[in-house]
C-alpha cells in the first residue's frame, strides 16, 4: 500500500484510467494496450518515472508532436492539501468548466501546492500501424526548415526528433552505428494510424519536404529492427556526448518551431564566443531542444563559471524568440534564479499568492520555482 502503485480502474466505455500516483507510465502504457487503448506521454524515463512525478512536472516526450504531454490527458485528480483536507479537481467527464480549473494550476507545480492521492487519465485508441524514417541533412538550419514545412503541410507524425552534428559524431564515436559523421543534421520521423496508406501517403509527403530541402537521404525503416537502429541514435545521445566534457550544463529549452533556426543559429554563436561545445538534439516537432554546455573538466572553476553565463545567455535567447526556460524537466530549484527573465513582477507575485492561498506555511517543496 505504501507505494500507491494500483491501477485502480480502465474505464473502457468511458477511455479513462483511474490510478494511484504511484503507478510507473511504462506499467500503465503495457497494461491499457492489452484492451486496445493507449496512453500517449511518454518521457524518456517512462520505465521508471510514476504518473505522479509525470503530472507534477508536466512531463512530455516524444510522441508530444501529434499527441501532446501530460496535461492533455488529466481530467481529473485528487490531492491533499497541506492541512490536511482532499480536495477533488475535475471530472471523468470531457467537458467540465464548472468553477476554476483548479487541476490545471496543480499540474506542473511540482509538489509545491499538494500531494496527489488519486489521478484521472483519459486514454484513447492504440493507433494499428507505425513507421520509421530518417532524413540526413547538410545543416541544421535546412533540417529545421524541413520539420515547419511538413507540420505546416497537415502532416503530423508522432515524432519528429534531430540530432545536430556534434551529437551524430558523439554517437557514431561510442558506438559506431554507421551514421553519416559529415551530416549537419538527422531528423528521425515516426508515423502511426489505422490505416497503412495514410502512413504511405504520409510519409511521401514529409519525404517530399525533406528532399525540397536538400535532404541526402530518406530512408524508411522496413522492419521493427531498422526502426529500432535508427531510434538508437537518438535515445543514446546523452550519454555518448559526455566525450566532450566532464560536466554538462544541460537545458530543455523550448521555442516556437519556426523559430528553431534561430534558435540553433544564435546557440552556435554562443558556443563559438565562450569556447564551448554545445550539442543540441531533441523534439524538433515541438519546438523542444535539449542544449548541453559541455565543461571539459568540472574542477576548473573559471570554465564552470563561464559554463553558467553560457547557459544564462542562452535562456535570455530563448526568451527573446518567444519561448519557455523548460518544456519537459521543470524549474525546480537550479533555474529558480532564471525565473525573473521570464516572468514580469506582476506574474511571480501572482504565482506567491496562489502558493501561499494552497501552502500559507510553505511546507511543501519550499524555493522551488523561485517561489
Amino acid at each position: 500500500e505504501k507505494y500507491m502503485n494500483k491501477i485502480l480502474e480502465i474505464d473502457l466505455d468511458n477511455l479513462v484510467a483511474i490510478v494511484q500516483p504511484g503507478v510507473i507510465n511504462m506499467h500503465l502504457q503495457k497494461e491499457v494496450a492489452k484492451y486496445g487503448l493507449f496512453y500517449p506521454p511518454d518521457p524518456a524515463s517512462m520505465e521508471h518515472s510514476s504518473l505522479g512525478g509525470n503530472v507534477s512536472e508536466n512531463a512530455g516526450g516524444m510522441r508530444a508532436t501529434k499527441y501532446g504531454i501530460t496535461k492533455d490527458y488529466v481530467l481529473a485528480l485528487r490531492a491533499v492539501l497541506p492541512n490536511g483536507e482532499i480536495i477533488s479537481a475535475g471530472k471523468r467527464t470531457v467537458k467540465d468548466v464548472a468553477g476554476y480549473n483548479l487541476a490545471g494550476i496543480l499540474i506542473a507545480s511540482e509538489g509545491s501546492l499538494a500531494v496527489f492521492s488519486e489521478l484521472t487519465l483519459k486514454l484513447i485508441a492504440l493507433p494499428k500501424f507505425k513507421k520509421t524514417a530518417m532524413g540526413i541533412f547538410s545543416s541544421v538550419k535546412s533540417a529545421m526548415n524541413a520539420v515547419f514545412k511538413t507540420l505546416a503541410s497537415g502532416v503530423t507524425p508522432t515524432s519528429m526528433e534531430f540530432l545536430d552534428n556534434l551529437s551524430i559524431l558523439a554517437v557514431e564515436h561510442k558506438f559506431n552505428t554507421g551514421l553519416p559523421i559529415n551530416a549537419g543534421a538527422i531528423l528521425i520521423v515516426e508515423v502511426d494510424g489505422n490505416l497503412q496508406e495514410s502512413i504511405d501517403e504520409d510519409l511521401k509527403i514529409i519525404k517530399h519536404y525533406f528532399l525540397e530541402e536538400n535532404a541526402s537521404e530518406f530512408k524508411i525503416a522496413k522492419s521493427e529492427k531498422e526502426a529500432k537502429d535508427i531510434w538508437f541514435a537518438r535515445k543514446n545521445c546523452s550519454q555518448s556526448i559526455a566525450m566532450y566534457g566532464n560536466l554538462k550544463l544541460n537545458e530543455d529549452i523550448t521555442v516556437p518551431r519556426s523559430k528553431l533556426p534561430d534558435l540553433l543559429e544564435g546557440i552556435n554563436e554562443i558556443s563559438k564566443k565562450y569556447g564551448f561545445k554545445i550539442p543540441c538534439f531533441g523534439h524538433a516537432g515541438d519546438g523542444n531542444v535539449h542544449t548541453n554546455v559541455m565543461i571539459k573538466d568540472k574542477n576548473d572553476q573559471d570554465q564552470v563559471k563561464k559554463g553558467h553565463l553560457a547557459v544564462e545567455e542562452i535562456f535570455k535567447l530563448t526568451i527573446k524568440l518567444g519561448g519557455t526556460l523548460s518544456g519537459e524537466h521543470g524549474i525546480g530549484i537550479s533555474k529558480a534564479s532564471f525565473m525573473n527573465l521570464a516572468f514580469s513582477n506582476a506574474e511571480m507575485n501572482l504565482m506567491r499568492n496562489i502558493k501561499k492561498a494552497f501552502d500559507p506555511n510553505n511546507i511543501l517543496n519550499p524555493f522551488k520555482m523561485g517561489l
